[in-house]
């Protein structure tokens, strides 16, 4: 019989790979980007400079910037038989759907392995575009073309909200794009890399990161903070909302993170462009307070479990703020991981071994 190894369910605590993209170190409450704190790049760098540090190995400098900024542009259209395919797609399909048939329609005969930077760039420049095409159609109205002034992050608001974004709303979500772009390790990242071990393209990979993070357990909670702060609805219901939901067993969207065992930096970071953002916004002032009350119910009912406010909670803040709908709350998400889950695939592919597993058999043996 095969040797049997200890099985860590989840693969938790289970190294697949070595990295120089990200550290993300949930017991002392640490995020870094190739060597910089993602809560300082989120503060004083842009969508597009941080994506660069992630691809090239460090920061652009301002000719590389612009550049790199007008590379991205170029890429934005999509091609008329994806938009024929986004249009004929049934209304009640989930965003997240269409995003991955969306994605999954850019590929070609070209895409192979190994994958290109020049591929990367064109997949995450156009990935936008399929979300705000889409739900420019579900709105009933003409999609915008890309509006090549505006940089990644503006564009999008743009097309989504058919007006040149508010400067405020757009550095507000480029902050949480920014701190979206990577985070180590996590489901979808792994699917991306298992894909991409197997020598299949970009786009399968990337198809595959985005099923992934469709599932409720790695992408949905910001929307369901939402919902969550939507029914409390006032200050003087959130003690008895909240005590009422953990003493039936339930949990609380926002709270709490797989890896973090102390305060998610992202969510600090997030805290203050949310709260610059938000100072006399009555929905923020509710959520602030639900937070508060939260972080005391939990440390009274799961004493000693660490469940802080994580970077969910103040995403639901920003994009509520910004003015999105729940639906795009995920696939936004998507639009930035994808940046890192493309710098995973080019990393895995540099060094490229199949990701093969095994198994452990708890099944009965045949007779002899």
């Amino acid at each position: 019989m095969t040797k049997q190894h200890p099985l860590a369910i989840g693969l938790e605590g289970i190294a697949v790979a070595e990295t120089d993209l990200s550290l993300v170190d949930g017991i002392n409450g640490l995020l870094v980007y190739r060597g910089h704190w993602a809560r300082d790049l989120a503060i004083h760098h842009t969508f597009e400079e941080v994506a660069h540090l992630l691809w090239f190995g460090h920061l652009p400098s301002e000719q590389e910037l612009v550049a790199f900024k007008n590379t991205l542009k170029a890429n934005r259209e999509l091609p008329t038989p994806v938009k024929e395919i986004l249009k004929l797609i049934p209304a009640d399909v989930d965003m997240m759907s269409v995003l991955r048939t969306g994605v999954s329609a850019l590929g070609s005969s070209s895409h192979g392995f190994p994958p290109t930077i020049e591929e990367v760039i064109s997949l995450v420049a156009k990935m936008p575009t399929i979300v705000a095409y889409r739900f420019a159609c579900l709105e009933g109205r003409q999609p915008l073309d890309p509006n090549p002034e505006l940089d990644h992050t503006a564009n999008y608001l743009y097309m989504l909200k058919g007006e040149k974004p508010n400067p405020a709303h757009v550095r507000a979500l480029d902050a949480y794009l920014i701190l979206t772009q990577e985070h180590g390790m996590n489901a979808s990242t792994f699917a991306g890399r298992v894909v991409s071990s197997t020598e299949s393209d970009l786009i399968s990979a990337v198809t595959a990161a985005i099923g992934t993070l469709k599932g409720p357990l790695h992408g949905g909670a910001p929307s369901e903070v939402t919902e969550m702060i939507e029914a409390i609805g006032t200050k003087e219901n959130a003690e008895p909302w909240l005590r009422n939901k953990l003493e039936n067993g339930g949990r609380l969207m926002g709270f709490g993170h797989r890896v973090y065992k102390t305060v998610d930096p992202r969510a600090t970071a997030l805290r203050v462009v949310a709260s610059e953002l938000s100072a006399n916004d009555p929905w923020f002032d509710l959520a602030t307070h639900v937070e508060k009350v939260g972080l005391q119910l939990l440390e009274e009912y799961k004493p000693g479990r660490k469940l802080n406010t994580n970077v969910e909670f103040f995403a639901a803040a920003v994009m509520r703020a910004v003015g999105l709908d729940d639906n795009l709350f995920t696939p936004t998400f998507a639009v930035s991981r994808v940046v890192g889950w493309s710098a995973h695939i080019l990393e895995q592919a540099a060094k490229n071994r199949i990701i093969r597993p095994q198994s452990n058999y708890i099944g009965t043996m045949p007779e002899s």
